[in-house]
């Protein structure tokens, strides 16, 4: 039984680890150079660094993972590996098609894979609202700035401000404040009456928030420690500079996130980190043929499964809920794709997977944008910051044109064009041109995933196995030959 695991984050490395133990054959892909994701982005093995676990929760878990995915000889890791392209086939898991090596590097090897079974933990990224003056250098996403801090010991800046919506604010301020930098605020759009309604009614729903008590307990002490002021119901609505960015209006925002005019506040400061929350990365889940819910995540049954037989998925794809819930969905997604039977320790992991379900769920029905922040938006605010679209110019073309079909209105403006592919402004793109198309098209569907070198394209061309035989479906071709690599 070959299992291929894509994307090497809590989810990943939890269902790499599940899958071994249930037997199975594992490939472990990440397009990162070392094992961890986003969530334990760390110092490289070079730096020796004795207090990793100063800036990474579950450090521990980590290292145990780590170690048993690297030193199992069932397990080959491949590192800098970028998947592509999903091919769907008549039966089984799809195959998989990747290039290793440093991205935009030429001669990247070419990796073709046929596994019985398939699990995606590709995770998501930072969804930042745009706001005039967010393209100056110095405004930075708050994943980018948690990134550095904890990969590199890097702060952004020596006076930062913090601000968007959602829990991570908090432990990205913490990184910035541990790493040098002066966090002046974090700023919270969400009010305090909304966070108290959010998470107030039915108390008894967030059992799994309760083992979260001691890490809010660490960053309020840190908070408190560090002198960094949280406010609730404010907003960054303008970035202002030259060269770069060296002053923040800050504004009170109501429940909708729209701006209170007379509320707003100049704060100066040279480092701007702001999240709104997140987008999942949904284009291998498209590519396969995963049914996608009606919030834009990957539907799943009870053992991660989704709509496609032998295709499982697990964390940041089915929900925004924590690495907690990561871990447990990853540890059912690699058992069951491996056919594992059921156990204990799988009855704990579905158990716990179902309790940080009910905290995700909260924390996206608070902490989600509201249509009230397309209102600090001005005619001249960028959009699209690949193609250089503005906001007067998506909302004129979409007048002009009287299009109703989002692929068309993406030729004609440009918006979602450029080398991100819609990645960052994707979303706002849809909420900005009215989200119900009638093409049905969303910026999400992505059939090539990354950008790839038309010499690349060749070499897997020349390297395109054979005819597949159902005698020997899920062999690894003979082209994947970095086992045991981390």
């Amino acid at each position: 039984m070959t299992v291929v695991v894509i994307g090497a984050g809590p989810a990943g490395l939890a269902a790499a680890s599940a899958a071994l133990r249930a037997g199975a054959d594992v490939t472990l892909l990440d397009s990162s150079d070392q094992l961890g994701g986003q969530f334990w982005r760390h110092l490289p093995d070079s730096a020796h660094a004795a207090k990793q676990h100063v800036l990474h929760h579950k450090w521990g878990t980590f290292e145990a993972l780590a170690r048993e995915v690297t030193q199992h000889p069932s397990c080959s890791v491949v590192a800098n590996a970028q998947v592509w392209l999903l091919e769907q086939r008549a039966a089984g898991a799809p195959r998989v098609h990747a290039h290793v090596g440093p991205v935009d590097s030429g001669g990247r090897e070419t990796l073709t894979l046929d596994p019985h079974a398939l699990v995606l933990a590709t995770g998501a990224h930072d969804r930042t609202l745009p706001f005039p003056g967010w393209t100056l250098p110095g405004v930075y996403t708050a994943g980018a700035a948690q990134a550095l801090a904890k990969s590199e010991r890097i702060a952004l800046g020596s006076r930062a401000v913090v601000a968007g919506a959602g829990p991570f604010l908090l432990p990205v301020a913490q990184s910035l404040a541990l790493t040098g930098a002066r966090v002046l605020g974090v700023y919270e759009a969400t009010t305090t009456a909304a966070l108290l309604r959010g998470w107030g009614a039915k108390p008894w729903q967030l059992t799994a928030a309760v083992g979260k008590m001691p890490e809010l307990a660490g960053y309020v002490a840190g908070h408190v420690r560090h002198s960094i002021p949280y406010r609730t119901g404010r907003a960054v609505v303008e970035a202002h500079g030259t060269d770069r960015v060296e002053a923040v209006t800050i504004a009170r925002v109501d429940e909708t996130w729209a701006p209170i005019a007379g509320t707003e506040t100049t704060i100066e400061t040279d480092a701007v980190c702001v999240s709104h929350g997140f987008t999942p990365r949904l284009e291998l889940a498209i590519a396969a043929g995963c049914t996608i819910s009606a919030d834009r995540f990957v539907e799943v049954d009870a053992r991660q499964q989704t709509s496609i037989r032998g295709i499982y998925a697990a964390g940041e794809l089915t929900g925004i809920a924590g690495a907690d819930a990561a871990l447990a969905e990853g540890a059912l997604a690699g058992h069951f794709a491996a056919n594992g039977p059921r156990s204990a320790h799988i009855g704990r992991a579905a158990r716990a997977r179902d309790r940080f379900i009910d905290f995700g769920t909260r924390l996206d029905a608070v902490h989600s944008p509201r249509r009230g922040w397309t209102q600090w938006l001005r005619n001249d605010t960028t959009i699209c910051r690949c193609e250089e679209v503005t906001n007067g110019e998506l909302t004129s073309i979409q007048s002009q044109t009287a299009s109703c079909g989002l692929r068309s209105l993406k030729l004609s403006t440009r918006a979602g064009l450029g080398i991100c592919q819609g990645r960052i402004c994707g979303r706002n793109v849809e909420e900005l041109l009215g989200e119900d198309f009638a093409d049905g098209v969303t910026t999400d569907r992505r059939p090539i995933v990354s950008p790839v070198r038309i010499g690349d394209l060749a070499d897997a061309a020349a390297a395109e196995p054979p005819t597949e035989d159902p005698h020997t479906a899920g062999d690894l071709h003979p082209r994947e030959t970095l086992k045991g690599t981390s």
